[in-house]
């Protein structure tokens, strides 16, 4: 068989592995029609693109970070964390290679943990004010993110803060001009914010969280370096694992981006959630992979290095995937119930306010949403359950979404994790609100393969209030 033969036969078998509505033939479905004008007079999307920022892994790798700001020729550099990080080794370690190599730079320490419009703006008045030329972020998603949105303000400073915040409740401007270099070093294992052009906030009049997410906003280099995570307590290393869980999750069995609309008159409109495309795929099934693998052993044992770096690369491999494929109804749904914390005060954290954390948020829903969503493509999530560790062999397609949904409970209960929304101090007096806070998340919710109403959300969130 020659070459070419060989191809098109692995095309076709690849063709013929999903037989559901949602996702069969999706990416050869559709045909370029000559001189119809852009993109065909499509109503739904024809194209994906694949964006990235560059990624360094290796244990100690933090300590070249001097070096590569002195090759970008970087004479004043913003360095941003939290409090509580700032006085542990991965902002010592930046700080002595900065120190080693002469960097100049001034520290922003004042990152909230989950940040919203307010702290995000006081961040963008501290870069504004002075003339940085290079972003360090040293922390976990919230601050990375507050750092993007940093560096984006700062290199446009004739912008309003809601120009570039997400639709409908911002503007959703694209952005044209050229952002600062900026080097994000995670040091937790989950967000994926080192590799995505997404940065996200609570908006505080809303009570729910937003963001703004544009391909111009991603890190130009992530430092993984695995030695960072080995700080994290238990119930940290846990919420961001399910964060990377739902990560992967999600962009796998999201919208096929050729069923996505609008079709972008211009490319430069296309969204960075695009919909589950061949290349996210990949990224999101290895990231599950990894997850199965090493999350029970990253949080029940913080010296097990192989599982700790092994969870900092799921979360790197996850971002790639959903960076460019998005989430839907977990991250849309989770977005209210951080935004109308009450009283929660979540272990393992040391901050002076209520807080869920986004991990937990986002898969406290997920048992629900993804017993949801299976009638549109239940190979996929079988394909799921059974990588979680789930036996599939004799399940029927119309099972699919109960067994995801059982694989999914079951890892909770064995990491010991609160008992669904009531847990964390919702009732069902609450949902109205935390219905209202989803709606205007369109930019994931979206992308659900299964389209919903206003009461598909509410017997979502019943179905969450509890989950043993």
């Amino acid at each position: 068989m020659s070459g070419r033969s060989r191809a098109a036969h692995l095309l076709k078998q690849l063709a013929a592995t999903c037989r559901c509505p949602a996702h069969s033939h999706m990416y050869s479905a559709h045909t370029y029609i000559p001189g119809a004008g852009h993109a065909c007079g499509r109503k739904t999307d024809y194209a994906f693109e694949m964006a990235c920022s560059n990624i360094r892994y290796g244990e100690g790798v933090t300590r070249e970070i001097g070096m590569d700001l002195q090759n970008l020729g970087a004479r004043n550099v913003c360095l941003m964390t939290d409090r509580n990080l700032s006085r542990l080794p991965p902002v010592t370690a930046v700080l002595d290679s900065l120190a080693k190599h002469g960097v100049k730079y001034e520290c922003y320490d004042n990152v909230r943990v989950e940040p919203t419009d307010s702290s995000f703006k006081t961040a963008i008045d501290f870069a504004k004010k002075r003339d940085f030329d290079a972003f360090i972020a040293v922390g976990g998603g919230s601050v990375i993110d507050t750092c993007k949105a940093a560096n984006l303000y700062a290199c446009h400073p004739e912008a309003e803060f809601l120009d570039f915040v997400n639709a409908p409740i911002g503007k959703g401007k694209p952005i044209t001009g050229s952002l600062k270099p900026l080097i994000a070093v995670p040091t937790t294992a989950g967000t994926g914010s080192e590799t995505t052009g997404v940065a996200i906030f609570d908006f505080e009049d809303l009570k729910a969280k937003t963001g703004i997410a544009n391909r111009s906003l991603r890190p130009t280099l992530g430092m993984i370096d695995p030695l960072h995570t080995l700080h994290m307590p238990a119930q940290v290393t846990a919420n961001s694992g399910f964060d990377v869980l739902c990560h992967a999750l999600e962009s796998y069995t999201a919208l096929p981006y050729n069923m996505r609309s609008p079709c972008p008159d211009n490319p430069i409109s296309r969204p960075a959630y695009q919909g589950s495309n061949p290349v996210s795929d990949v990224w999101a099934r290895h990231a599950l992979h990894m997850v199965a693998k090493y999350l029970k052993r990253a949080v029940r044992d913080p010296g097990d290095v192989e599982a700790r770096s092994s969870m900092h690369l799921a979360s790197v491999f996850a971002g790639i995937g959903f960076g460019n494929a998005g989430v839907h109804l977990c991250h849309g749904m989770s977005y209210p119930i951080a935004g109308n914390v009450k009283n929660h005060k979540a272990k393992g954290y040391s901050v002076d306010h209520p807080l869920v954390p986004h991990g937990l948020s986002v898969v406290l829903t997920s048992p629900a949403v993804f017993a949801f969503t299976a009638s549109m493509c239940p190979e996929r999530h079988l394909e799921a359950a059974e990588i979680l560790g789930a036996d599939v062999r004799n399940v029927k397609r119309e099972d699919a979404g109960c067994v995801l949904a059982d694989t999914l409970r079951n890892l909770l209960y064995d990491l010991e994790v609160e008992d669904g929304l009531a847990a964390i101090g919702y009732v069902k007096e609450d949902i109205p609100a935390l219905v209202k806070g989803t709606i205007p998340q369109e930019r994931v919710t979206k992308l659900a393969p299964r389209s919903h109403t206003e009461e598909d959300l509410t017997d979502l969130f019943v179905a969450s209030m509890k989950l043993y």
